[in-house]
């Protein structure tokens, strides 16, 4: 019966991680393009700097509370990361990565020749007990650690986990990437202060992005780090293109200004907590036996399924009209039992919905 009807069912997707058009401020943004085009149609619709729209590189420096040359704005969060790959890892450098951690960063990684040292991740973020083990014998030139409500897993780096890599940083002379683009989508308990606000020896390079707060089509990210470091990285970005997308970054600066950031914020935030409370309560009815922490904020879970090949799971599960991301996806060594769910995208219905097809293609097998 199942077989017969599912080719018709419009299939659930857990898959990406991006809010769904209904939480977006669509009417803000369109309000937020008629000012920048209004107000600076000079600065708007020219060729501009290779840093970045000065107004929003001046905005953003002001909400981190560092010098305006310490900031370089960029086409997303990704061309960021690779900029700061380009100018920090060579063929051969060791790279420590959490495990599990975002694929992008590993395809990236890879293709750059890093040799990557994935460093397991624990509820409360990376083990540090087991990267500081690892740092007696290697001198990488990166860690990278996505520290709030972390892809692929959700999970929070602790207080004190945040204290003892700041320390490691400094001791073993390595950059610490703190890729932060979920930060303000906090859902659930106390925001904790950025590694990079507690930087005393300018280890930290951050990155965040307004696709999770605006809309992922904006493509805008930025960089924080020492002067020295964002001077290096505006040359590589000057030879990469003459400016990032000006068009982009000046609908941002007024959106940001006009204090529809917070309004979109909030929304955003409001629905994440309702599809995150419909994933955990689908899971206990149709599948109790998942392991999994809930998030306090962000986009994604990462759920274990034990005694279950996800794998074989895949193909019977997009048969039943449901699609997720593999664990393995996320790992150099397994994950073989666990998936991503991105409930950022769907809403409760569908989650409902979506969890109840899964369950039944675990049953399936």
């Amino acid at each position: 019966m199942w077989e017969r009807y599912a080719p018709r069912m419009a299939p659930i997707l857990f898959t990406r991680g991006a809010p769904s058009l209904d939480i977006i401020d669509q009417e803000g943004l369109r309000e937020a393009a008629q000012q920048a085009f209004t107000k600076d149609p000079a600065g708007t619709f020219a060729y501009g700097t290779s840093v970045g729209y000065v107004p929003l590189r001046e905005w953003i420096a002001e909400q981190h509370g560092v010098e305006v040359d310490q900031v370089l704005v960029t086409n997303g969060s990704m061309q960021a990361d690779a900029f700061l790959f380009e100018l920090l890892v060579n063929p051969g450098d060791d790279v420590v990565v959490e495990a599990p951690t975002y694929d992008r960063t590993l395809l990236n990684l890879r293709q750059r020749g890093a040799k990557v040292a994935a460093i397991d991740l624990e509820t409360d973020g990376i083990d540090t007990a087991k990267l500081e083990a690892y740092l007696e014998g290697a001198r990488p030139s990166l860690a990278h650690i996505i520290p709030n409500f972390q892809n692929p897993a959700g999970y929070t780096l602790s207080t004190e986990k945040r204290a003892k890599l700041l320390q490691l940083a400094a001791e073993k002379d390595f950059v610490l990437f703190e890729d932060d683009p979920y930060l303000k989508v906090r859902f659930e308990g106390e925001q904790l202060p950025t590694m990079l606000s507690q930087d005393t020896s300018g280890k930290v390079v951050y990155a965040s992005s307004f696709s999770k707060t605006m809309c992922p089509g904006i493509r805008c990210g930025y960089l924080v780090g020492s002067k020295d470091i964002i001077g290096r990285i505006q040359k590589i970005a000057t030879n990469t293109y003459i400016s990032p997308n000006m068009v982009a970054q000046s609908i941002v600066n007024e959106f940001c200004r006009s204090g529809r950031i917070e309004q979109s914020v909030a929304t955003v935030k409001k629905a994440l907590k309702e599809r995150k409370d419909a994933l955990v309560t689908a899971l206990q009815r149709e599948l109790p036996d998942a392991v999994y922490t809930a998030p306090q904020g962000g986009y994604f879970m990462w759920v274990e399924l034990p005694g279950v090949s996800v794998e074989k799971l895949f193909p019977v599960a997009k048969e039943h009209g449901v699609e997720f991301v593999k664990g393995s996806d996320f790992m150099l060594e397994g994950g073989d039992s666990a998936m991503r769910l991105a409930f950022s995208g769907v809403n409760v219905e569908q989650i409902d919905e979506g969890i109840t097809r899964l369950a039944a293609a675990v049953r399936a097998l």
